[in-house]
């Protein structure tokens, strides 16, 4: 009985008020010094809860502001649900079931707040994908300039309940330092599911990633139903109805499926149904995957794919490839593929060279793309320099390596003015077998070591080109497709990406240590 009278008193001074002070009986002087006091009853106050000062929530990627409160935060009462603002119910109805569905509440549409609701809302100033989440009176307000930011405020909310089982008192205000996140995958070499491409997407959704690239076409495998080449299409490979699937599903989260059909090399497959078209050296060798760029029938069947594909993948961006064309990469191009010498002459002038040829033809599929508004990227060994032609000044350098034959370094294309997308292949490439000194990347490196920065090698580049650099991906690419599983690739890259996308979304060094972001990656995921 007497912890708990302490405990009331310790309650009551905590919450301001002061213990009494004894009334003095008697009127005069000495007879109240001489005379014993008889005390006042004591105060009967009612105990109030405090609350330490909040900290910012534990989610993945970490947000980047966080305005700490005094307060109980916020979790999924049996009272609560979520509501949107009766103006944007249209645009964001379909993130309000989502979160509810995830927290378990109902979702009430566009009626008033209750306390102990999400309230979904279009507002205020910033990027696209900047959200503010403010918990405050036992409710939760996300707000954001656009439904991609709204989204993220939600991804937010979700993996705090699931890290903590609450959302902590105090102003979320957050934004990704670059805009393109991503994950690709090679599904020319290695077929892979609707399903398991659906469930990396929900993935990167909740881990904030907004692109999904895939590479369907390679010497290996072609993996997209075609209307107009049936006949290069492998057996095994996705309908259109489930591409659709996909790209459906991708852009309720706010994720854009960027398609790549490689070429003119890595086209074994079309080669395989036009034997006619395979590039020939003058010793007769057949180089795998490589087309003969002299010939006209190689850019119209590629430009027919290139159509046809467009109608599926509705996203803003396109990847053209451009990656090791084998006749760039011989010493002399021009005397082991003299066909392809006289063709550049006969197009260019005198001047002109194998590599000319290559960057006219990157341009001309360039410019089959391009009416439809998309973004163009290629890869960086499909850029030259010192010949007749130029790489078109809008194609965005896919930038990967720093092995192919008379390498660039990325400032070379920075300095340039161009924009840039890191897929270091140090850092970010996982590539099955582990050929060619290639080593699975761990979750701990890119966390530790890489930034957006880290283009090539481990050395960043100067922060001055911070802005070219959009953004980056990570990379799973088949090159002996049985050595592992769909499961073991998927639970193979799940640290690699989760750590790609926390560098992606804040470059700067993370808070947590690798061992504590790893045990948080294991309660929000």
């Amino acid at each position: 009985m007497a912890a708990a009278v302490a405990l009331v008193t310790v309650a009551a001074c905590s919450n301001g008020s002061s213990p009494a002070t004894p009334a003095a009986s008697g009127t005069g002087s000495t007879a109240s010094a001489a005379a014993p006091t008889q005390a006042a009853p004591p105060p009967s106050p009612t105990p109030t809860r405090t609350y330490p000062l909040s900290t910012a929530p534990r989610v993945i990627p970490a947000v980047r502001a966080h305005e700490a409160a005094r307060g109980p935060g916020w979790k999924p009462g049996p009272g609560a649900g979520v509501v949107v603002a009766a103006k944007d119910e249209a645009a964001l109805a379909d993130e309000a079931r989502l979160i509810a569905g995830e927290l378990r509440v109902p979702y009430r549409g566009t009626a008033a707040a209750r306390p102990g609701d999400v309230s979904l809302a279009l507002g205020g100033q910033g990027a696209r994908e900047s959200y503010t989440l403010a918990v405050r009176d036992g409710g939760v307000r996300i707000t954001g300039p656009d439904q991609a930011g709204v989204f993220y405020g939600t991804r937010t909310l979700k993996q705090s309940v699931r890290s903590t089982g609450a959302m902590p008192e105090g102003v979320v205000t957050d934004a990704p330092a670059k805009p393109e996140r991503g994950l690709f995958v090679d599904i020319a070499r290695k077929y892979f599911t609707a399903g398991w491409i659906e469930a990396r997407v929900r993935e990167m959704a909740d881990l904030k990633l907004n692109e999904l690239q895939l590479h369907f076409s390679d010497d290996q495998g072609f993996r997209i139903a075609s209307d107009s080449h049936p006949e290069v299409v492998s057996a095994k490979h996705l309908s259109k109805a489930e591409v659709k699937r996909i790209v459906d599903l991708a852009a309720s989260l706010h994720i854009t499926v960027v398609p790549e059909i490689d070429s003119p090399g890595h086209l074994g497959a079309v080669i395989a149904a036009h034997p006619e078209l395979q590039l020939v050296s003058a010793t007769g060798r057949t180089p795998r995957g490589a087309v003969d760029i002299s010939k006209p029938a190689s850019a119209k069947i590629v430009d027919d794919l290139l159509r046809e594909y467009q109608g599926l993948f509705p996203g803003a961006y396109w990847h053209l490839g451009g990656d090791e064309y084998v006749a760039l990469m011989s010493k002399n191009p021009e005397a082991t593929y003299p066909q392809l010498a006289r063709a550049a002459t006969a197009k260019y002038g005198s001047s002109g060279r194998v590599q000319d040829l290559a960057t006219g033809w990157l341009d001309d599929r360039a410019a089959v793309v391009r009416p439809s508004g998309r973004a163009l990227r290629a890869w960086n060994d499909g850029f030259f320099t010192g010949g007749v032609v130029s790489a078109a000044t809008d194609l965005q350098v896919a930038y990967w390596t720093g092995k192919e034959i008379g390498a660039r370094q990325p400032v070379s294309y920075l300095s340039a003015g161009r924009k840039l997308l890191n897929y270091n292949d140090k850092y970010l490439y996982y590539v099955l077998g582990q050929p060619n000194h290639f080593t699975y990347p761990t979750g701990r490196r890119i966390y530790e070591e890489w930034t957006p920065l880290v283009v090539r090698g481990s050395t960043p580049v100067p922060a001055r080109y911070d802005s070219q650099i959009l953004g980056g991906s990570f990379a799973v690419w088949c090159d002996f497709p049985n050595a592992q599983t769909q499961a073991q690739v998927a639970d193979g890259i799940r640290m690699p990406l989760t750590a790609t996308a926390q560098k992606l979304w804040d470059a700067r060094k993370p808070a947590l240590t690798w061992t504590a972001f790893r045990d948080l990656a294991g309660r929000v995921r």
